[in-house]
């Protein structure tokens, strides 16, 4: 019996897995469970490629916050990587690499232990000083310390890497239902309810909650809160810049819940466009533009680019990361709640660790050992509770 024929035969009975959220994390775990031979079925209760991967800047990059973000963070990159040849255009696949621009010398000393990081994980790096920093990116201010370049990371266009992953995994079986929202899990079901307000139970092998800054509402233990950022894009000026560019400060901007913060982060986009952050702040679900905060963000871009106060910004929005406590995501089984997977709390990585939280659940599911060691991401791991005062506030969009 073939595959497709194997499906069939299974459809008048439960999926084998219902993936929640069709976002970059859900639509990669699809994929990675329809090629496992499973019937999945994928519920969004928007779009897909909506909510945090609309929002996001697509860097797929390395990182070294920790020891576990870097494990995941290399893996998962390499995994992009493997699957470049099979992107279609629309998904803007270009490797860029990443400057991690050194202000001070003493910035340039952190360059140097994150050089040494990136090694011991056999990931290609080097430093640069001022004059190289100059000649690789002109447009850079001139007083600089040096930076790190990586030179295998990447950009794409995440919305459209989500639907290429969503529409191959509908190619191999998957079923996809959009505009349904999954209103609750219980005992090996959730609960679902369709745009015309229908509701209904749907019982499945195995849930798998990648359903964002709305986990907790499934699963309400589950340390999440939405984190905002802004993002400015420009008009076209493609000479501009070449490599992403970021100042190493922004692991500093990006690590803990802490309060408002910016940090210089400008991408270059296949379009010939370029995409300006970033910036964090903890204001529940309230997407309207920060004008102060993304005044700071702005500027600080224009201090490290001064040309880009010549150029156009065409539009401004807002979105929202899913943050933990730790910096780290929630991968793996939920023990209080049979048959329940989570796939959640990615905050800034999401479009990067897709494809290894993707490995790493798929693993789990089909009760194989992991490609990388799963404890650092385990959702019941200790860790500090999100402060209650972030509880969620009422939704707002943003333009």
């Amino acid at each position: 019996m073939t595959h497709a024929a194997r499906l069939g035969a299974r459809r008048s009975a439960r999926p084998d897995v219902v993936v929640i959220g069709a976002g970059i994390v859900g639509a990669a775990c699809a994929l990675a469970l329809v090629r496992e031979s499973l019937d999945v079925l994928i519920v969004d209760a928007s779009f897909t490629g909506g909510g945090s991967t609309a929002a996001a800047m697509g860097h797929l990059v390395v990182m070294d916050d920790s020891p576990a973000q870097l494990a995941l963070t290399a893996y998962s990159r390499g995994l992009w990587e493997r699957m470049a040849d099979e992107l279609p255009a629309d998904c803007e696949y270009e490797t860029r690499g990443t400057l991690w621009v050194a202000e001070r010398d003493e910035d340039l000393e952190a360059a140097r232990a994150k050089h040494a990081g990136y090694a011991a994980h056999g990931v290609a790096a080097s430093i640069v000083d001022a004059a190289e920093l100059a000649r690789l990116e002109p447009a850079l201010r001139p007083g600089l310390a040096g930076a790190l370049v990586v030179p295998g990371d990447s950009v794409l266009y995440p919305p459209n890497a989500a639907r290429w992953c969503v529409e191959r995994a509908v190619a191999l079986g998957a079923r996809l239902r959009e505009q349904c929202e999954a209103v609750s899990i219980d005992r090996g079901a959730v609960r679902v309810r369709g745009a015309d307000g229908v509701e209904e139970t749907v019982s499945a092998g195995a849930i798998v909650n990648a359903a964002g800054i709305d986990a907790p509402r499934l699963v309400p233990e589950l340390p999440i809160v939405p984190r905002k950022g802004h993002l400015v894009i420009t008009d076209r000026y493609p000479a501009l810049c070449h490599a992403q560019l970021v100042e190493l400060g922004y692991l500093r901007s990006a690590h803990g819940l802490g309060g408002e913060s910016v940090a210089f982060n400008v991408q270059p986009r296949a379009t010939g466009q370029l995409l300006i952050g970033s910036s964090r702040e903890l204001v529940g679900r309230d997407g309207s533009v920060n004008r102060a905060l993304l005044g700071e963000m702005v500027q600080r871009a224009m201090w490290f680019v001064p040309a880009l106060a010549q150029c156009d910004a065409i539009r401004v929005w807002t979105g929202f990361r899913p943050a933990t406590p730790d910096g780290l995501p929630l991968i793996g089984r939920w023990e209080a709640e049979t048959g329940v997977w989570v796939a959640a709390g990615h905050e800034g990585l999401g479009i990067t660790t897709a494809p290894g939280t993707a490995a790493l659940i798929a693993a789990d599911i089909m009760g194989r050992g992991a490609p990388i060691d799963p404890a650092p991401y385990r959702p019941t791991r200790a860790m500090p509770r999100a402060d209650a005062a972030q509880a969620e506030e009422p939704s707002c969009r943003a333009t």
